[in-house]
């Protein structure tokens, strides 16, 4: 198979494509695909023609066109013509670019491993997607289009996550698609053991890096202090809203007293002239009234650490907890209940299956890492495997698909991963909406990526078979608008 990474393509169409305003445009490509006129004035048009457009989970359209222009889609329908001079791709199955929602392709060993971090840490100041460009290029290859990645990995606070897409020619500032993704904690993550003397099968002797469990009680006291952060968060919030109040009352009264003050001042004038006269009559001094002003509200601190805590207390963004064992879960959720605007995300959940109906009441996702089972690899990923996926979602709960956020390699291997999961249990619909629109939704993230649909980002998957078919190809992918990807045989 030959791989090609290239450069821009000019795909544009003229705007006025899309569904009417108000209306569903998966449902308008899925009833009346084509009926809309659409006027293209540009002769630099990406046109993608179908046999099958997945417009997203549960919509597709038989024999599709999807027209893009300036890395936006602008129509998609079974009936648009192609405009003449268009550069056309043709395949069996157009599809939205796959998100891992949890891979570390584009950081440094040193970002992932900070442990300095808090809420503030931005992991959009320390990507760096010119050393991996390799690997960037094997996941486009794959069909993943943009990642979720997190510093601090391991950190009790990873800080501010980002979304980033995969196109090789981008900067790390123009990769960017959300700064402000999500922010990221950790419960019960096994530590540095340092260096353990091994015995091996044969009976010899092997120095070898270990790492050791974090005991009960530790692990109860990092849920407590996931929970504080977030009541940080709560008050510092609290404390702004009531200032902003105070200062709007206060205001109010400084404009009633001035205007109270404009009415009453030749009053007030006239009765301090007839005083000052009686005071000069009797040789006295006369001494000026002091009125108290009414003290303006003090702002509280500023404090940055605080300020993006507010963000997961007030619902802005996600709190993605990587927590694995059922203890931690359970107590993770009974003690953040009465965050009411909370919008919790579990990633990895190795024993997630003995709490899932309180995940699903909660409608907390779950953030899978479909790993082959193996010895090497922390006892917390005991209960992980190929079927948690879809032992989840049989017992209602929320699950995307990710690669585990520490090695950015295994992003190229989600997309199999996903496969696999449905070979054992979990299914395709899931595992495809899992890989799209659902973790585009999570992340807030729904208005652009994650589906065929007129006025979202162009990031697109053409292949000669279903997505989740370990025998299909990803023959072009289009990022931003940029084939990026063309693989011949």
């Amino acid at each position: 198979m030959k791989t090609v990474v290239s450069g821009l393509i000019a795909g544009a169409v003229a705007l006025g494509a899309g569904p009417a305003a108000g209306a569903d445009p998966s449902q308008e490509a899925a009833a009346s695909p084509g009926e809309a006129e659409v006027a293209f004035d540009d002769a630099t048009v990406l046109a993608i023609r179908a046999g099958r457009v997945l417009v997203r989970p549960g919509v597709s359209v038989e024999g599709a066109v999807v027209l893009v222009r300036d890395g936006v889609i602008e129509a998609v329908g079974s009936e648009l013509e192609v405009p003449e001079g268009a550069r056309v791709i043709e395949g069996a199955v157009c599809c939205a670019g796959f998100i891992d929602p949890w891979s570390a392709l584009g950081l440094d060993a040193s970002v992932l491993g900070d442990q300095s971090t808090d809420a503030a840490t931005r992991t959009a100041d320390g990507l760096d997607p010119y050393g991996v460009d390799h690997l960037l290029a094997e996941a486009l290859a794959a069909g993943v289009t943009s990642v979720r990645l997190q510093g601090g990995q391991a950190a009790a606070v990873g800080g501010l996550g980002a979304v980033v897409r995969l196109d090789p020619q981008l900067s790390a500032t123009e990769a960017l698609v959300n700064d402000e993704a999500d922010i990221a904690m950790a419960v019960g993550l096994s530590v540095d053991g340092g260096m353990q003397l091994v015995q091996l099968p044969d009976g010899s002797y092997s120095m070898i890096s270990g790492a050791r469990a974090v005991d009960p009680f530790d692990r109860l006291s990092q849920v407590e202090r996931v929970v504080s952060k977030i009541e940080e968060g709560r008050s510092y919030l609290e404390a702004q809203v009531e200032y902003r109040h105070e200062l709007e009352a206060w205001e109010l009264g400084i404009a009633e007293k001035l205007k109270e003050s404009e009415k009453d001042f030749k009053k007030a004038k006239k009765a301090r002239d007839k005083k000052v006269a009686e005071a000069e009559e009797e040789g006295e001094e006369y001494k000026e009234k002091k009125y108290k002003e009414d003290k303006k509200p003090k702002k509280p601190k500023f404090d940055a650490e605080k300020e993006a805590l507010s963000l997961i207390a007030d619902g802005v963004v996600p709190l993605v907890v990587e927590v694995h064992r059922t203890a931690e879960i359970r107590n993770l959720l009974a003690m953040t209940a009465r965050f009411n605007r909370l919008r919790l995300v579990i990633a990895g959940g190795s024993e997630a299956l003995h709490a899932a109906e309180q995940l699903a009441e909660r409608k907390v996702p779950v953030i899978v890492w479909p790993s082959l089972r193996g010895t090497e690899r922390f006892d917390e990923f005991d209960g992980a495997g190929l079927e948690l996926a879809g032992e989840l979602a049989g017992r209602g709960g929320s699950v995307l698909l990710g690669s585990g956020g520490r090695d950015g390699s295994v992003t190229r291997d989600l997309p199999l991963l996903a496969a696999l999961t449905v070979s054992h249990g979990f299914g395709r619909e899931a595992a495809f909406e899992a890989l799209t629109l659902g973790a585009a939704t999570t992340f807030d993230l729904a208005h652009r990526l994650g589906s065929v649909e007129a006025g979202k980002d162009a990031d697109l998957l053409v292949l000669d078979g279903d997505p989740l078919d370990t025998t299909a190809r990803v023959r072009h992918v289009i990022c931003g608008g940029r084939e990026v990807v063309h693989q011949e045989d």
